[in-house]
């Protein structure tokens, strides 16, 4: 699976995790092809996972942050507008855009933006007619309370 072919899966879902278990697949097992077990770091195909996990969390359409279970999670820009209409079923932090800033020591850092500065105005816009229900619903099962 490349890029490409990963963006695709997750617009059609519109909400994926990157590796944790939960209610929607795992990007990093549709990208290796089969469950995998432990980290996906240490996985057979981990070199072939990372750049391409790497190029979708970096694409323009898609929003890294923990929204279920506090997991990373990706959320394609189709339904930033319902996830802006369901804002208030959420933690505040859950909807904060979660970026990675390598330090010169070579390690990774996580930057959080919150929601109100990184939705887009056409986001919001759309969000304003949609229904609480309607949102949710768009989001998937996973988003409605039980």
């Amino acid at each position: 699976m490349n890029r490409d072919d990963a963006l695709a899966l997750l617009r059609r879902h519109g909400v994926l995790l990157v590796s944790a278990a939960g209610p929607v697949p795992k990007l990093t097992e549709a990208i290796a092809g089969e469950t995998i077990k432990g980290s996906w770091w240490g996985h057979p195909k981990g070199k072939q996972i990372f750049p391409v996990l790497e190029a979708v969390c970096a694409h323009a359409d898609v929003l890294v942050c923990r929204l279920i279970d506090d997991k990373l999670t990706l959320v394609h820009r189709r339904l930033w507008p319902a996830l802006a209409a369901a804002a208030g079923q959420f933690p505040a932090a859950r909807l904060c855009r979660v970026s990675q800033q390598h330090t010169a020591g070579g390690r990774h850092r996580n930057l959080e933006t919150a929601f109100a500065d990184w939705l887009p105005a056409d986001a919001a816009a759309a969000a304003r007619d949609l229904s609480l229900a309607d949102a949710l619903a768009a989001l998937g099962p996973w988003a409605s309370p039980s």
